[in-house]
């Protein structure tokens, strides 16, 4: 069994939009294969590639007793219903907010076969599809929150013992860097 480690909140990765899959091949089936281990571990019910670090468009999801994966993955319908609950996410540990999503959603995409596939589901099932397709356009979840909420996220992960901020030691950023929206830059 092959436990990807989880790239966490400030790597770039997480914030970069991810590649579409056009090779279905043995190194593709290792992702799914790696994916699918990985998001099999207690309180699990999503991972994206990016998540383990892989700019490919893939994502798997684990929840109540439905295990699976898509390739190149799209939503192809919310519902205009919303739900407002607790989302947390493994990229951002320990740290739960306030978001709100469509109750129901549904995804396209394609199996390791290149085959279609669809997924749909609602409340838990519909929060997940829409959270790792978030993943796979570049976006942290922290992103959707009201923005009081989310200037209480990035307080709370700034502080939190995993966050990593740059070293005092490094460089100053180049005058004009724009940071991701992620971070709170105009994106």
């Amino acid at each position: 069994m092959t436990m990807r480690p989880i790239v966490r909140f400030g790597d770039p990765v997480l914030v970069t939009p991810t590649t579409p899959v056009t090779r279905f091949d043995q190194h593709t089936e290792a992702l799914v294969r790696d994916l699918l281990e990985t998001v099999e571990a207690p309180g699990r019910a999503g991972l994206a590639a990016t998540q383990i670090g892989v700019g490919l468009r893939v994502f798997s999801y684990n929840v109540e007793d439905r295990i699976g994966y898509v390739i190149n993955p799209e939503i192809a319908e919310l519902s205009e219903e919303v739900q407002d609950g607790e989302e947390g996410c493994l990229s951002v540990p320990r740290l739960w907010y306030p978001t709100r999503r469509a109750e129901r959603a549904v995804v396209t995409g394609v199996d390791l076969r290149n085959e279609p596939v669809t997924v749909e589901g609602t409340g838990l099932m519909a929060r997940c599809l829409q959270h790792e397709t978030d993943h796979l356009d570049g976006m942290v979840y922290v992103e959707r929150l009201d923005p009081d909420t989310r200037k209480r996220a990035m307080r709370d992960i700034r502080r939190s013992d995993w966050f990593m901020p740059a070293s005092p030691d490094a460089p100053p950023a180049p005058v004009g860097l724009r940071l991701p929206s992620a971070f709170g830059g105009a994106g």
